[in-house]
């Protein structure tokens, strides 16, 4: 068997889609037999201009083969993003093209990883197999719709035009697959025109690196302000600029917020920081996973917030893994689905509504203080468990039955207008 595994992060990068398919490709290769062999076509690692890690173009893991390829530097904004992106998407096609698979294997967060892994397995006749971890169209068309990334009348072009082309897009990719994994079940009726597919829904996980932190002193007996701790992407999606700066003026000198991380709002935070006229955020750069395990052992809070979309309250952050899997109190600005899973999954939380800067406060003092370790949570969400289940999914996925339309604005994206 031989499988095309498209990924547009991965090992060595710092990221939800790194953490999720390398140990995704690593446990199909432990499955598969001597003579099976699993070609990842990913990129070099580019999720943040402010941590570089290194890569070879190409690699061998015994039955797993990688080709890596160099993208634009980008910012994490849009138009940066399909530049890299097209980079990618021309790329695989010629790395792949004198290739031939049994099943391709799409892990999308942005719908064009997706789309790429249709058009793939189309050309060669093979399966397909994807793993959404975003609804890329509906966010994207509502934070244009309500003026964030691209403002005035650029706004209402660029979403006028990307109605039909995204809604194609979708048609030809979802409606193509043989094989849907949903990473939240908060995406499930979203498919529901795709009846064509089987459906799954593996979560993201908590990985090994956070299986083993060790219980926290209880109570904390540290002189100073508790510390409110933020680790991972910095971009409209997680909205921190309009909560983080605002809770940090209100309440006062007694605690303090960190962030850990970058994106494309980190700017929009830093200016916010500077109007609110506050000295208790410290912004510091991404880190490992041994820095980060170390800067939650000595975090008061642990914080997440999305931004106050629709789309938003289908997904499920994968920072609530790793944050579940300590014993500190999460604080959750978050709705819809998410919600529910704190709700369910998360003891021990503060839960408020997106963008709701007086409900986090009052939260955060009139709630006692306490730690709290949520040893069913870790049991049941630990990483290499999903991946192990998640993998054998993958092996079993039948031949394609039925063959979506073409696409005719295909040929547009191909040279580059899309």
């Amino acid at each position: 068997m031989k499988i095309l595994y498209l990924t547009f992060y991965f090992e060595p990068d710092l990221c939800a889609g790194s953490f999720r398919n390398t140990p995704v490709v690593a446990e199909l290769a432990r499955q598969m037999g001597p003579n099976d062999t699993v070609h990842v076509v990913t990129t070099h690692p580019n999720r943040y201009q402010s941590f570089v890690q290194t890569a070879p173009d190409y690699e061998e893991r015994g039955t797993v083969l990688i080709d890596r390829v160099r993208v634009p530097a980008h910012a994490s904004g849009l138009l940066d993003q399909i530049r890299s992106f097209i980079a990618y998407y021309r790329a695989a096609h010629r790395i792949t093209r004198h290739q031939s698979y049994d099943l391709v294997v799409a892990s999308s967060s942005r719908l064009f990883t997706a789309f790429l892994g249709a058009r793939l397995a189309r050309r060669v006749g093979a399966a397909l197999f994807l793993d959404i971890r975003d609804l890329f169209r509906e966010t994207i068309l509502e934070m244009l719709g309500k003026g964030r990334g691209f403002r005035g009348l650029a706004g209402q072009l660029l979403q006028t035009g990307l109605v039909p082309v995204l809604w194609a897009v979708e048609r030809y990719t979802f409606g193509y697959a043989t094989h849907i994994n949903l990473v939240s079940e908060g995406f499930r009726t979203y498919f529901s025109p795709f009846r064509q597919a089987t459906y799954s829904y593996f979560t993201n996980g908590i990985d090994d690196a956070f299986m083993t932190i060790p219980p926290s002193e209880a109570p904390l007996s540290r002189s100073g302000p508790k510390t409110i701790l933020y680790a991972g992407n910095i971009g409209e999606g997680q909205g921190l600029h309009i909560v983080i700066p605002q809770a940090a003026r209100q309440l006062g000198a007694g605690y303090r917020f960190v962030v850990i991380g970058d994106g494309g709002a980190r700017q929009k935070l830093e200016e916010a920081i500077q109007q609110e006229g506050v000295n208790t955020v410290e912004l510091r750069p991404p880190v490992g996973r041994h820095e980060l395990v170390q800067a939650y052992r000595t975090a008061d809070y642990l914080f997440v917030h999305l931004n106050d979309l629709d789309a938003f309250k289908r997904v499920l952050p994968s920072k609530l893994f790793e944050y579940g899997a300590t014993d500190k109190p999460v604080i959750a600005g978050v709705a819809g689905y998410a919600a529910q899973f704190v709700q369910t999954y998360l003891p021990n939380s503060l839960l408020f509504m997106p963008g709701d800067v007086s409900s986090l406060v009052t939260l955060v003092r009139t709630t006692p203080y306490r730690l709290q370790a949520r040893p069913a949570f870790v049991a049941q969400f630990q990483r290499r468990t999903i991946v192990e289940a998640m993998a054998r999914q993958i092996r079993q996925t039948p031949p394609p039955v039925v063959a979506a339309p073409e696409l005719t604005q295909s040929s547009s994206f191909e040279s580059g207008v899309v």
